[in-house]
């Protein structure tokens, strides 16, 4: 680990440094959604799902934007609880157009492996501000029992 610029070593050897604040990788996850949309091909079926794709992209980054601005917990907890939502619709978006052959599956499936590392990150910060006694198995989201 580099201790300087907190990056593994394997990280800094391929000289693209990953964003280190969420805020900045959300965002950077967002313009990718947004380049891959406008490289779609132009026909009725990726023109759907690539506007379904665009919005649950660029929520990720704007929810999360909100909930950093949160005046309270229980705002951040839910602003955090749309920032998964949106995150993991964008998954399945992305599962989407890969499986219908709508477009070059490369970066869709590196956009895809990011969306679920940024489920997986706001599921264990919903987690965390929830507190040891509110855990839920799964999903952040209360499940009704």
């Amino acid at each position: 680990m580099n201790a300087e610029l907190g990056m593994r070593n394997a990280e800094q050897q391929s000289k693209v440094a990953p964003p280190r604040d969420l805020k900045e990788r959300t965002k950077a996850f967002a313009l990718r959604v947004v380049r891959l949309v406008a490289s779609l091909p132009r026909n009725p079926s990726t023109d759907v799902v690539g506007r379904q794709l665009l919005r649950s992209g660029t929520s990720v980054a704007a929810n999360y934007r909100a909930a950093r601005r949160a005046r309270s917990r229980k705002e951040f907890l839910a602003k955090l609880g749309i920032v998964e939502e949106e995150a993991d619709e964008s998954v399945f978006w992305l599962e989407l157009l890969v499986e219908a052959g709508l477009g070059v599956s490369g970066e869709m499936s590196a956009l895809r492996n990011e969306a679920n590392e940024l489920v997986a990150i706001t599921v264990s910060s919903i987690r965390t501000a929830r507190g040891p006694r509110n855990s839920v198995p799964r999903s952040a989201f209360r499940v009704p029992r």
